[in-house]
């Protein structure tokens, strides 16, 4: 297997960014469209565990856009492959200057590629 890929890292950087930008943006759409259509999808969170597309989805509809602006620090994108990454970062919200960290795993599939498991959490 081989590691970064420099045109695989390049697709997973620009779609990284495409979340960044929709995650600042609270655009919903874009963050489910993002996200794997799957049962097998996990997302832990700084208040919640879940389970599975159908709740990542929902809990995005119901967040409001509040304290969203963050700097992102220390951002590793490693690719395995032609069609597996993992994405972690460190940020730190504008507002408030608290610190935390996320990862994604991503994976190719045939829409895209899609987030298959992510963790937030603050330090």
């Amino acid at each position: 297997m081989e590691i970064n890929i420099p045109d695989v890292v390049a697709e997973v950087k620009a779609v990284f960014e495409q979340y960044e930008a929709a995650l600042i943006g609270n655009n919903v759409d874009v963050l489910d469209e993002l996200f794997w259509d799957s049962s097998h999808t996990i997302r832990y969170g700084v208040n919640e565990n879940l389970y599975g597309y159908e709740a990542i989805s929902a809990f995005r509809k119901a967040r409001g856009k509040v304290n969203l602006e963050r700097v992102l620090m220390n951002t590793f994108i490693t690719t395995y492959g032609q069609d597996f990454a993992t994405a972690n970062t460190e940020f730190q919200r504008q507002e408030t200057g608290k610190m935390g960290r996320q990862s994604q795993t991503w994976m190719r599939t045939s829409v895209g590629w899609r987030v298959v498991s992510a963790h937030v959490s603050f330090l």
